[in-house]
């Protein structure tokens, strides 16, 4: 059976409305695959070496033992952000004479082989190896240390199901996992508790104790058990057909008039976030990110960096990177309907470049507190916003023309990934790194504050110039639209 799973897999795949970008995208995931399975097989095989010479008083494996916990804090944060639920459309088998724990095993089992498992390994083989070769530990130590390790891989990746099911449908219940995170953090910080030092003991007496590594193996099973019956709990029609909102507060958000002939559309996007799981998680993604500057703007050694300009893009253009990139997908379900109608096309485009707008004001507002280490941060956030509205709201809007792939609104993002495509990986290098290089090199050349202004001033050209951008981004909508609604018919896509 898992055989034909697998066949109509790749059936689906083949007969794609966007097989060529799928191809596409499938061929560049797997060079940045390789990529990075190379630099974490580089960092496996140096890192006793590494370790040895920093920390000579401290076996190497006893130091790793100690930042466990926050590396699987940070994979897992990782893979909530961007690993994939393995999805299948289960609708034509519920009628099908197969085993409904059949099709859980075949999909719990296709996330096992995530490109996610794979790394940590990467990194363990070659480092347990230099620990064999090196250090006084016997082989049964060894062995039942990376049972361990790779154990934590697959909590992590079963734990990562249990929380997309959980916190998508209560996104209230991200808040405690925050705060214990944050608590853990505190403690240690004011030297109550260590969390690594705690965990890292636990780790070392498991080490000199191999038979411990039943312990993981057994979490492993009973999260394997818990995501089957998560899963298998969504295994019915009615699961698909009923709505959550049976009641809500139907906002008709009236303030929105004054924006003028754009306000009607603005209307129907922001109740589509206000609704709709999925879109009002971009929403609370880029309010969380706003502190996402913490990292940089704390270490000296970003105080002239470049990756100051990355954050200042990310940081006021996340709502518009993640809600942008899904131009016009947002809209897959009756977009057919909208096309029918006598709506301007170029008055549709400037809603959401509005509504776009309006998210990066808003996030260049509430990351003014920056300001505090120092007001260079804040003039360079401020050129990024501008630089955001002036070239990087056409510029998504320009490769929205290219998304074929439908989103259904009324579905939650659990096991529902559709409207990625090639253009939603590709769409990160012209947004990020151009602004980057223009404001590295006047950096280079000048200084940091006339970077920052020329920065700026290219956005301020690229606003001034929005009119001309708009004929050409209308143009290449209505050059895809015959394609784009053969691909927003495919349940599929």
């Amino acid at each position: 059976m898992f055989r034909k799973l697998i066949g109509l897999e790749l059936k689906s795949f083949m007969r794609s409305a966007t097989l060529g970008k799928d191809i596409a995208m499938k061929i560049f995931l797997w060079l940045f695959g390789l990529y990075m399975i190379g630099c974490m097989l580089l960092l496996g095989i140096g890192l006793y070496f590494i370790l040895e010479k920093a920390f000579p008083n401290q076996a190497p494996i006893y130091f790793v033992n100690q930042f466990i916990v926050i590396w699987f804090i940070i994979e897992l944060v990782m893979r909530y952000m961007m690993q994939k639920i393995p999805m299948l459309n289960i609708k034509p088998f519920l009628i099908q004479n197969i085993k409904r724990d059949t099709i859980v095993d075949f999909l719990l089992l296709k996330s096992v082989f995530s490109f996610f498992n794979f790394l940590t390994p990467v990194i363990v083989i070659p480092f347990v190896v230099s620990n064999f070769i090196k250090s006084d530990f016997t082989s049964l130590e060894l062995i039942g240390w990376t049972v361990n390790i790779l154990s934590l891989v697959l909590v992590a990746n079963f734990l990562n199901i249990i929380l997309q099911k959980k916190i998508i449908d209560n996104n209230k219940l991200f808040i405690p996992f925050l705060v214990v995170i944050a608590v853990l953090v505190g403690l240690q910080y004011f030297d109550i508790f260590y969390t690594t030092k705690f965990v890292g003991n636990i780790l070392n007496y498991m080490l000199h104790h191999p038979y411990l590594c039943i312990i993981p193996l057994l979490v492993v099973v009973g999260l394997y058990i818990v995501c089957k019956k998560v899963i298998s709990s969504n295994f019915y029609l009615d699961a698909y057909l009923k709505t959550d909102a049976l009641s809500f507060n139907d906002n008709d958000f009236s303030w929105i008039s004054k924006f003028g002939e754009v306000a009607p559309f603005m209307q129907l996007d922001l109740k589509l976030i206000w609704r709709n799981k999925r879109p009002k998680t971009a929403v609370y993604t880029a309010l969380m990110f706003s502190l996402y500057g913490l990292i940089f703007y704390m270490n000296d050694v970003y105080s002239n960096s470049a990756m100051l300009t990355f954050v200042g893009i990310f940081m006021t253009g996340m709502f518009m990177i993640n809600f942008g990139q899904f131009i016009p997908a947002w809209d897959s379900t009756y977009y057919s309907m909208m096309m029918t109608q006598n709506i301007p096309l170029k008055l549709y485009l400037k809603s959401k470049a509005t509504l776009m707008y309006f998210s990066i004001i808003v996030m260049a507002i509430i990351t003014t507190f920056y300001a505090y280490f120092g007001y260079h941060i804040l003039i360079l956030n401020l050129a990024c916003a501008v630089y955001n509205i002036g070239i990087n709201v056409p510029l998504i809007l320009r490769i929205g023309a290219n998304n074929k792939k439908r989103i259904d609104l009324d579905k939650s993002q659990f096991m529902n990934y559709q409207g990625t495509g090639v253009a939603q990986w590709l769409i990160m290098i012209p947004v990020m790194v151009f602004p980057v290089l223009i404001w590295l090199l006047f950096n280079y050349i000048f200084n940091f504050l006339t970077a920052s202004l020329v920065l700026a001033g290219v956005g301020i050209i690229g606003f001034a110039l929005k009119s001309y951008f708009f004929n050409l981004i209308e143009i290449a909508y209505k050059k895809n639209k015959y394609s784009s609604l053969q691909g927003f018919k495919q349940q599929n896509a």
